[in-house]
């Protein structure tokens, strides 16, 4: 009796497929290698910072990069000798402020510049695009003075007109680019249905635009919070100001204590990173989708 046997074809070996498989991905690891020494420049002044608010006075310069002793003496003393509470909360409230009012007049600008026909609409964009172009500083003066003339000098009222209006052109382009993202299909439809144009923006377009409105907050609050020029020059009394300016009264002319500086500009960076945690999904998806048009 005898057993025939089938033999099964064999596949030659793809030796290019394999030599693929087992090439080192020569470009990734460049790229990834990039990127780790840029994160590392980049997170370097933060660690940095940590570091010397918890040394001691006489070891920032001479010691070692991470401090072989610890202490929190810093903190109490930059708490107390800035009265940090004080100009925490004026901080807090002023960026607020300012923050809901670049949202608001962005988001209704940036639906009329992206959805609405009226007269001159280029011109007038063209107009508030090129107020980005003109650098704070050269403004300083003029704005003083129409500050002083309105009566609104050293009021946290002036500085909130100052921070709003200079900041919410960037912040209309910023959404006006994002309201063109959205179908105008959505918009004719309400529009077909008799619904007005407020009622348009608030129950169909806002909705849609978180990612957007999540992207100028963060811009709006990381601006303010940090902005030092204006805050310093139309406020005179101490108790108005932010924490900026206070925090910068502890750079001496001749010595610096530099631990009580870092541990307040640690303490002042906390609500930055909070919000920027909480927002993140949404900065995210609001830089990608505003980037592109359909």
């Amino acid at each position: 009796m005898t057993t025939l046997t089938t033999k099964q074809p064999t596949v030659p070996f793809d030796r290019p497929t394999a030599a693929r498989r087992r090439r080192f991905p020569v470009g990734k690891s460049f790229a990834s290698l990039i990127l780790i020494a840029v994160a590392a420049l980049t997170i370097f002044p933060l660690i940095w910072l940590v570091l010397t608010s918890l040394r001691e006075q006489n070891t920032v310069f001479s010691g070692p990069f991470i401090p072989t002793s610890i202490t929190f003496d810093a903190y109490p003393t930059a708490w107390n000798s800035t009265d940090f509470g004080l100009h925490f909360f004026n901080s807090v409230w002023i960026t607020t402020a300012t923050v809901v009012g670049v949202v608001v007049f962005a988001a209704l600008a940036g639906y009329a510049f992206a959805k609405l026909r009226f007269p001159f609409k280029n011109v007038i964009y063209v107009a508030l695009l090129a107020t980005l172009m003109m650098p704070s500083t050269s403004l300083i003066i003029p704005l003083y003075l129409q500050l002083k003339s309105f009566g609104l000098l050293n009021t946290q009222a002036g500085l909130l007109i100052l921070y709003i209006s200079s900041s919410a052109p960037f912040s209309m382009f910023l959404m006006r680019a994002f309201f063109q993202t959205l179908p105008d299909e959505l918009v004719q439809a309400a529009r077909i249905d008799g619904a007005g144009e407020l009622t348009i923006f608030w129950r169909v377009v806002l909705p849609l635009a978180r990612p957007g409105i999540a992207t100028v907050i963060i811009f709006q609050f990381l601006q303010t919070w940090n902005e030092f020029i204006y805050a310093n020059t139309v406020l005179q009394n101490t108790d108005e100001l932010p924490l900026q300016p206070v925090l910068f009264s502890l750079v001496g002319q001749y010595a610096t204590d530099w631990p009580t500086l870092t541990a307040g500009l640690t303490m002042s960076i906390i609500p930055v990173i909070l919000v920027y945690v909480w927002m993140q999904r949404q900065f995210v998806a609001g830089m990608t989708l505003g980037a592109v048009k359909n």
